[in-house]
């Protein structure tokens, strides 16, 4: 599990695809620096496993249903990438519930900048809006951020970016037209999955008025 609290800005080595997979290359001294086989850190939102690391590098094997649902399979050496370890018990939550299992992809639609902040609209597929709210939490890119407001007419959210996340991210340099990846808070999901299986009564869910 991760915050969506990015630890440090990091850079792909390589990315050497094999058939319906993947193999990839990142430099990131920082989350290396306990690192262990088996250990999980988050690449842009995409939790993936250490499968080898030493002198400030790790990598990791990227599968097929990760290179189809997310931007993993477009990076190339010398990219930018979001970088963070898996919480530890101790340490506080600062952002939210992240699970590094990314739902699907999003592409920045418009930037507009600010004194300070910076608000972007990220437009996303009707499935991916619809859990989606206002004040509610999302990862993109694995950064957790507030929904500002949702516009399901355009299939459009916004979200503000504070100085610092325009320093210490990837979404200070991502450009209009970039596809982000997007995580949905889980308490979503498994709430509409309760109630499309009928696990929760009808007059707990509403339905008697």
């Amino acid at each position: 599990m991760f915050t969506g609290i990015i630890e440090e800005l990091g850079t792909v080595e390589s990315l050497d695809l094999d058939g319906d997979a993947a193999r990839l290359t990142v430099r990131g001294p920082r989350v290396t620096e306990d690192a262990a086989h088996g250990a999980s850190i988050a690449v842009n939102g995409c939790c993936l496993t250490v499968v080898d690391y030493g002198g400030g590098v790790f990598t990791a094997d990227v599968m097929r249903e990760t290179l189809q649902r997310t931007s993993l399979g477009g990076l190339e050496k010398g990219s930018p990438v979001n970088l963070e370890r898996a919480v530890a018990a101790h340490e506080r939550l600062g952002g939210h519930i992240v699970q590094g299992h990314v739902d699907g992809t999003g592409t920045i639609a418009s930037r507009t900048p600010g004194e300070r902040w910076e608000d972007v609209r990220i437009a996303t597929s009707p499935e991916i809006l619809k859990y989606v709210a206002e004040k509610g939490s999302i990862a993109i890119d694995g950064v957790s951020l507030t929904v500002t407001d949702v516009d399901d007419d355009t299939g459009t959210f916004g979200v503000s970016l504070i100085p610092t996340t325009l320093e210490l991210t990837v979404l200070g340099s991502n450009q209009v037209g970039d596809t982000v990846n997007l995580e949905v808070d889980v308490i979503a999901k498994y709430v509409e999955r309760l109630l499309t299986a009928g696990a929760i009564p009808s007059s707990v869910a509403g339905g008697n008025k």
